[in-house]
C-alpha cells in the first residue's frame, strides 16, 4: 500500500477577505473530494485571505496511479480557481 501526499500554495488574488477566501476554498475542497475520493484540509495561512497552502491525501497499491491523479488535481484546479499556484509537493510513504 503507497500513501500519497500532495501540497500546494495558493494565491488568491481576488478574495478580499476571510469570508471570500474560505467561500472559494469550501467549494474547491468539496468538489476534488467528490471528484477524486481524497482526503482534503486547508494546512496553513488559515488568518490570511489571499494565501492558503492545501494538503490532499490518496492511498493506492501504485505509485503511478497516484501520480496520474495528483497530475489531474493539479490541472483541475489551475482551470477552476481565480487564483495562483505558487509551489507544490508531492510525498510518497
Amino acid at each position: 500500500m503507497i500513501i500519497g501526499y500532495f501540497s500546494f500554495e495558493i494565491y488568491l488574488p481576488y478574495s478580499h477577505s476571510l469570508k471570500e477566501k474560505r467561500k472559494c476554498l469550501s467549494r474547491l475542497k468539496e468538489r476534488l473530494k467528490t471528484k477524486y475520493n481524497i482526503a482534503v484540509a486547508e494546512l496553513d495561512f488559515q488568518e490570511k485571505w489571499q494565501r492558503s497552502r492545501i494538503g490532499l491525501v490518496t492511498i493506492s497499491n501504485q505509485k503511478l496511479v497516484i501520480d496520474k491523479i495528483f497530475q489531474k488535481i493539479a490541472l483541475d484546479i489551475e482551470k477552476n480557481v481565480d487564483g495562483e499556484i505558487l509551489n507544490t509537493e508531492i510525498q510518497f510513504f
